[in-house]
C-alpha cells in the first residue's frame, strides 16, 4: 500500500505553528514511508474564508519547503463532485431529506437541555415521505442507530464510540451546499487517503466520517489525532505566545528547518538528539511514536534551535535569508563574500537573521553614527592617540587581511604594555559605530582598506574637533 497523507487546512485565519507542525508530521511521514502528500484547502466556509488566508497558506509552506506531490485543491472547485455524491447517499437511502426549522430545533435543543440531556437531532424526519411545503430542507446522513465505531487511533489508542450518541449530521445545507465533515469524507475517498494526521480537536468527528466513508463503499483511513500545542503558561496557544502567521516567523529571522525542527519535537523525540536537520526528520520520524500529551510552546528553546541552525549551516545557504533582511531595512547587497564573511563574523552574536543583519547594518552604509558614550570612552584623550597610531600602521600595510590586520593591533598593545582590547575598542568604535563588534580585525578586512581608513579619518577629525 502506498500512503497517502494531507494537509486540509481552512483558510479561515491564518496559518500558525499549530497547522505547520500537523503540516509537517503528515509531510513527515509520507516522505519516511515513500509516499505522497496532498494540500487541500477546505475552503467550504465562504463567509469566514479569505484569500489572505489562503496566500498565507501557500506562501508558509513554500517558505517552510513543506513541498506538496499532489495539489493544492480547493473544496469549492468541487461542488459538483459533492452534490452527486449528495443524490447518490439520497437515492440509496444513506441521506434524507430534512424539514425542520431552525425554530423547531431550537425549540427541541431547549427542551432537552431542561431535562438535562445531551443536545441531539432526534431523527424527526427520518422516515418522512413527503416535503413540506415552504421549507427548504437541508440534508442529513442517515447515521447507523446501533452497534459502535472503533477508531484505531496511531496516537490515542482504541477510542470506542457508540452510534447511539451520533445524531444525523447535516451534510448539505438548505442552500445545497455542503457541509465541512461531508466534503473532508468525499476528499478522503477520492483522493485515496490512507492516513489522516490532524489535531485531536478533530476525534469527535471522526465515527460520522467513518460511518459517511463505509456507507459509499470505501475503507476509513487509519487516523492519528495529535495533541494540542499550548503556551508557555499551560494555556490554549494565543496570539501573546505564538499563534501568529507562519510568515511572521520568516519576517522575525528564523530559519525554516529550525521551526520545522522545534515543532517536531513537540510532541515527538528520538533519543536525547535535539538539533535534527531535515533529512534526519525523515529518516527517524514515526507517527506512532508521538505522544497523547500536549506540548507547551516555548520561544526560548525556538531561539536556541535557530542558532544552532545558522551555526551549523554553509555560510552560503544563509546567505537569501540574509539579503531578505538587509533588504527590509533597506540594504540591498549582491557581494557573496561579503555577505558569507558577515555570517561566519556574526552568527555566534545573533539568534536569528533579523538581529543579524541590523546588527550588521554598518558594513552598508557610507558613514556611521557614532554612540556618545561610546565615543567618550573610546575616542577622547589616550583613545584618540591610539587610533592615530593604529591608522598609520594600518595604512602601511601591502596586504588587507585580518591576519595582517591583528598583526598590527597586537605588535602596537605589545609596544605599548597594553591589552589588545585597549587598541582594540577605539578601532572598534571608529568603524562600527558602537563597542559591539565581531572580531574587529575580520570586520575590517570585510570593511576593506578604504573605507576603513576612511571611517577612521572621520573619527580622528570628530575627536580633534571636539
Amino acid at each position: 500500500m502506498t500512503v497517502v497523507t494531507r494537509f486540509a487546512p481552512s483558510p479561515t485565519g491564518l496559518l500558525h505553528v499549530g497547522g505547520v507542525r500537523t503540516a509537517l508530521y503528515s509531510w513527515l511521514y509520507a516522505r519516511r514511508m515513500g509516499g505522497r502528500f496532498i494540500l487541500r484547502v477546505e475552503d467550504t466556509d465562504r463567509e469566514r474564508s479569505t484569500e489572505e488566508a489562503v496566500r498565507v497558506i501557500l506562501e508558509g509552506m513554500a517558505w517552510l519547503g513543506l513541498t506538496a506531490d499532489e495539489g493544492p485543491y480547493y473544496q469549492t472547485q468541487r461542488f459538483d463532485r459533492y452534490r452527486d455524491v449528495i443524490g447518490q447517499m439520497l437515492a440509496s437511502g444513506h441521506a434524507y431529506h430534512c424539514y425542520c426549522t431552525k425554530e423547531e430545533l431550537d425549540a427541541l435543543r431547549e427542551q432537552q437541555i431542561a431535562r438535562k440531556e445531551k443536545p441531539r437531532y432526534t431523527g424527526l424526519c427520518r422516515d418522512r415521505t413527503e416535503p413540506r411545503p415552504g421549507v427548504q430542507p437541508v440534508v442529513r446522513f442517515r447515521n447507523p442507530t446501533e452497534g459502535t465505531v472503533v477508531v484505531e487511533d496511531l496516537v490515542h489508542g482504541t477510542v470506542t464510540f457508540q452510534n447511539s450518541e451520533l445524531d444525523d449530521l447535516i451534510i448539505a445545507r438548505s442552500d445545497g451546499t455542503p457541509t465541512y465533515n461531508f466534503c473532508v469524507v468525499v476528499d478522503d475517498k477520492d483522493m485515496g487517503i490512507t492516513h489522516v494526521i490532524r489535531g485531536d480537536d478533530h476525534l469527535n468527528n471522526t465515527p460520522r466520517q467513518m460511518n459517511m466513508l463505509r456507507a459509499l463503499g470505501a475503507t476509513p483511513p487509519v487516523y492519528a489525532h495529535v495533541p494540542m500545542i499550548l503556551g508557555p503558561d499551560g494555556a490554549k496557544l494565543s496570539k501573546r505566545h505564538g499563534a501568529v502567521s507562519v510568515l511572521q516567523y520568516e519576517e522575525e529571522g528564523y530559519l525554516p528547518d529550525a521551526l520545522l525542527n522545534y515543532l517536531v519535537r513537540l510532541g515527538w523525540s528520538h533519543g536525547d538528539q535535539e538539533v535534527f536537520t531535515r533529512e534526519e526528520m525523515i529518516a527517524a520520524f514515526d507517527i506512532k511514536d508521538v505522544g497523547k500529551a500536549a506540548s507547551a510552546f516555548n520561544p526560548e528553546k525556538l531561539l536556541w534551535l535557530n542558532q544552532q541552525h545558522m551555526m551549523r549551516a554553509e555560510p552560503a545557504a544563509l546567505v537569501p535569508y540574509l539579503k531578505a533582511q538587509l533588504r527590509r531595512l533597506g540594504f540591498d547587497s549582491d557581494d557573496q563574500r561579503l555577505l558569507e564573511g558577515i555570517i561566519v563574523s556574526q552568527r555566534e552574536r545573533a539568534k536569528t537573521l533579523k538581529e543579524m543583519a541590523q546588527n550588521s547594518r554598518f558594513f552598508f552604509t557610507e558613514t556611521v553614527d557614532i554612540d556618545p558614550k561610546a565615543a567618550a570612552k573610546h575616542l577622547s584623550g589616550a583613545g584618540l592617540g591610539l587610533l592615530a597610531q593604529v591608522r598609520e600602521r594600518l595604512a602601511a600595510l601591502p596586504h588587507w587581511t585580518a591576519g595582517a590586520i591583528h598583526g598590527v593591533l597586537n605588535e602596537l598593545a605589545t609596544a605599548l604594555g597594553a591589552g589588545l582590547g585597549k587598541v582594540a575598542q577605539p578601532v572598534r568604535v571608529a568603524v562600527t559605530g558602537t563597542a559591539v563588534s565581531p572580531p574587529i580585525d575580520a570586520t575590517l578586512e570585510l570593511l576593506g582598506r578604504e573605507r576603513s581608513l576612511a571611517r577612521l579619518d572621520a573619527a580622528l577629525r570628530s575627536g580633534s574637533a571636539g
